[in-house]
């Protein structure tokens, strides 16, 4: 069985609570690491304070050379994260293999970004009272980061925390999910090989209590967290006067207008809505279709889903296969049954074995059923048919959620409609909301959270302005 250290403070170290990761797809274990305790915890945020007057003074293009010199090792390695991911998080290989380069992208990214920190030379002489002073603005890191990622982009995700933060010149005491902790401490022993002061980056499996301490700890000064509604705005209560980050899901809505191309449509609701079993923060949960188009359209996303491969996620062949645990497929299937009891019809799917749950399409839900209210977070999708294309962003509108929205339309009015009233924090067109780019601002509105992520918008968090109002001569 194979052994992943904790990385604390800049050392790998083993602690005295072995933690055994299994597989999801067979339930077999596979390797091990440790959980980090108060201990663990306080020699990180130690190591980070210290090494943060460090990596505030590095130069641009120290900090720049050290991202691109980890998103170059990450490439080098991407078939050995993969096979990581596909195990531990039970996605299917071909998935797992473009969050791995998405990985190598976004420490890319921030490669350049660092080269470029936001700055302004501000003209203050507005009123007679300003004459001869000017204003300098630069950003300074805010400090230590406190950042929590979520099993299911479990690299990914972890880097979207990870490299702004290097960029910024902020260190980062990173806590991954404790199903999946293994690719961000393959990530550590790059991270260890590079030139970053020690406890730039720790990166501690520990459970939820000592995690607290990421929320609570005065010495951090912004807290990223991704994952459910519940646990983050309880998070935003508890952290004091830290700046805090939220990505925290939603029930994303695609509209597929009259003008749409129908077999495009579909190709992208079945990966939107179905790619990793759903387990997706954009995933297509909330499909409404122009009556015209309804009937073809059900159709046609049935015979995909039918077509879907199941199988192990090692195989490049597999589609879809088992949620990260038993758990979460029981929750999915009563969800589907409540829906059917309501009213609500199911056309295909519905069925569960162990925590595989059958690729699910559902027809007639509406508000008061929890698959059209809440976060699914499984391999379902609903159909709903409109008349109207203003009716249709109502019915988007209509959640508590506003993360992304995806829209296919080949009107120019009804585009410019979409991205003027969807309360959303991102459109995509003629695509579903699945699509994200690691250079671009994700984040929602409403119970989906609060700032946003990509790597210059993280950034930004991860800064101060300040101002030097300076004193002209002669004048």
């Amino acid at each position: 069985m194979e052994s992943f250290l904790v990385y604390s403070g800049g050392s790998f170290v083993r602690t005295s609570r072995e933690h055994v990761v299994s597989g999801p797809f067979d339930g077999k274990p596979f390797a091990r690491t440790w959980l980090a305790g108060v201990e663990e915890f306080e020699q990180s945020v130690v190591a980070a304070v210290a090494a943060f007057a460090g990596l505030k003074k590095m130069h641009a293009f120290e900090r720049s050379s050290i991202l691109r010199e980890i998103s170059e090792k990450i490439t080098a390695r991407e078939e050995v994260f993969a096979g990581i991911i596909a195990r531990e998080a039970a996605k299917p290989w071909r998935y797992a293999l473009a969050e791995v380069r998405r990985a190598a992208q976004t420490f890319f990214v921030a490669s350049e970004e660092a080269r470029r920190l936001p700055g302004e030379i501000l003209s203050l002489d507005w009123t007679p009272e300003a004459a001869g002073r000017e204003g300098l603005v630069k950003y300074f890191p805010i400090g230590p980061v406190a950042g929590i990622s979520p099993f299911n982009f479990p690299l990914n995700l972890a880097v979207h925390k990870i490299a702004p933060a290097i960029a910024a010149g902020c260190p980062i005491v990173l806590k991954p999910a404790s199903s999946t902790p293994l690719s961000t401490l393959e990530l550590a022993k790059i991270i260890d090989e590079t030139a970053l002061p020690k406890g730039a980056v720790s990166i501690l499996p520990m459970d939820r209590k000592t995690g607290n301490r990421l929320v609570t700890d005065e010495r951090f000064r912004l807290l990223s967290f991704t994952g459910s509604p519940e646990v983050g705005w309880k998070m935003k209560e508890d952290a004091g006067k830290k700046k805090v980050v939220l990505e925290l899901g939603g029930n994303a809505g695609t509209i597929v207008g009259a003008s749409a191309d129908l077999d495009h449509a579909v190709k992208r609701c079945l990966v939107g809505g179905f790619a990793y079993q759903g387990q997706v923060c954009i995933h297509a949960q909330r499909i409404f279709v122009h009556r015209s188009l309804f009937g073809t359209f059900a159709e046609k996303l049935v015979e995909g889903v039918r077509k879907l491969n199941y199988g192990d996620p090692l195989s490049p062949e597999t589609d879809i296969t088992v949620m990260i645990d038993e758990g979460n497929a029981k929750r999915v299937e009563a969800w589907i049954a409540e829906a059917s009891e309501a009213g609500a019809t199911v056309l295909c799917g519905s069925g569960r074995n162990g925590n595989y749950v059958e690729p699910t399409i559902i027809t007639g839900a509406g508000p008061g059923m929890k698959v059209f209210d809440e976060e699914v977070f499984g391999p379902v999708v609903t159909l709903n048919a409109f008349d109207d294309f203003r009716e249709a962003i109502k019915m988007v509108n209509n959640s508590l959620f506003g993360l992304q929205a995806g829209v296919f339309t080949n009107k120019v009015d009804e585009l410019d409609m979409a991205f003027n009233e969807l309360e959303v924090g991102g459109v995509i067109h003629n695509d579903t909301p699945i699509f994200r780019t690691d250079h671009m601002p994700y984040g929602g509105v409403k119970d989906s959270g609060l700032g946003r992520e990509g790597v210059k918008y993280a950034m930004l968090d991860m800064l101060e302005p300040r101002i030097l109002v300076k004193t002209i001569k002669n004048q």
